[in-house]
């Protein structure tokens, strides 16, 4: 999944220690572990935790929690209507893309879900 997977690897990689779960010398998911626990080795970041320091660091006022846009900026990707565009057919967005503010609230809910989905330990309030 490309812009998703960039977006996913920009969190999980400023991830401390103290953030994720110990990744060495756990099995990869081809690595034979039983399905039931294998799990990327960037499982159990605390979202909220990185991209909150990542906001207290960077001189624009960010709010990744209500908008796409900003978190895409916060991690460094390119937030432009077509990045966006492209990162919700991505995703599988069915609505009208010409329709950003709709587009815009999709995206950001469905890319919480899928942070989760993935490992990442995302505040409850941002997946509704």
């Amino acid at each position: 999944m490309g812009l998703f997977s960039d977006l996913m690897g920009k969190i999980f990689h400023h991830a401390p220690a103290a953030h994720a779960a110990p990744a060495t010398g756990t099995a990869s998911p081809a690595g034979g572990a039983p399905p039931s626990t294998a799990a990327p080795p960037s499982a159990n970041v605390d979202v909220a935790a990185v991209l909150d320091h990542l906001a207290a660091q960077n001189p624009q006022k960010l709010d990744w929690r209500d908008s796409i846009v900003d978190l895409m900026k916060l991690v460094g990707m390119d937030s432009s209507f077509g990045a966006r565009k492209a990162l919700a057919a991505e995703l599988g967005y069915t609505g009208d893309s010409s329709d950003s503010a709709s587009m815009n609230l999709w995206l950001h809910k469905k890319v919480m879900a899928k942070l989760a989905e993935n490992g990442g330990k995302v505040p409850q309030e941002l997946l509704h």
